[in-house]
């Protein structure tokens, strides 16, 4: 039986149709917590062959959601135990002062929900959103709780799309993906006016 995976999607068909599931476990987990893999891609060629009747689409959303919220908490453990460190040593060389860091932790810890919530969808967002958490001291509950919800909606959106309307995947995946532009264009001007704002309120202070 041919692979029903088209376009861009087809040179994972190998990997699917000989690890399946694993596969789909393994290539979420390892990206969301900092290694290039194509989660995303392969989250949608999995949802294809579960609407060719080759996978389960229950069992493909439940493992791609529990993968990625292990691999968020595997990156959120990297940063939480070596990212300050690091940034404390190195971060003057890219401007990074302790000041700098210290604004950065306060304002995620105000905002950091919606980040890690919306960063979900966000190609090279998606891979860092752990780490950046851990480093900057987000509290674990709060994030787990956000990232699980990330998590959820993702694959939510994405392999229910796979399923649903099958080899016209990379169609709708690449209009949606056009639209998503200008939400992030939107996002990141909202999210620069709140760190302005956030810093000027730091230097009002006495």
């Amino acid at each position: 039986m041919s692979a029903p995976l088209p376009g861009p999607l087809a040179p994972l068909a190998p990997l699917l149709g000989h690890y399946g599931y694993w596969a789909v476990g393994a290539v979420v987990l390892v990206e969301d917590f900092g290694v290039p893999a194509p989660g995303e891609t392969i989250l949608l060629a999995a949802g294809v062959y579960a609407g060719a009747g080759r996978l389960s689409i229950v069992a493909v959303a439940v493992i791609a959601f529990t993968a990625a919220v292990v691999g968020d908490n595997i990156g959120y453990l990297i940063g939480r135990s070596g990212g300050r460190a690091f940034v404390h040593r190195w971060g003057r060389y890219v401007f990074l002062t302790p000041k700098r860091f210290a604004a950065a932790e306060a304002f995620f810890g105000r905002h950091g929900g919606k980040i890690v919530t919306v960063a979900r969808f966000i190609e090279g967002l998606r891979q860092a959103n752990g780490i950046i958490a851990g480093t900057t001291g987000m509290r674990w509950r709060r994030f787990l709780a956000f990232n699980a919800l990330g998590a959820a909606l993702w694959v939510g959106l994405w392999a229910t799309l796979a399923y649903l309307v099958g080899d016209h995947i990379t169609a709708v995946y690449d209009e949606i993906r056009r639209y998503q532009l200008y939400v992030v264009a939107a996002f990141a001007a909202l999210l620069a006016a709140l760190v302005v704002r956030h810093l000027v309120r730091r230097r009002r202070e006495p």
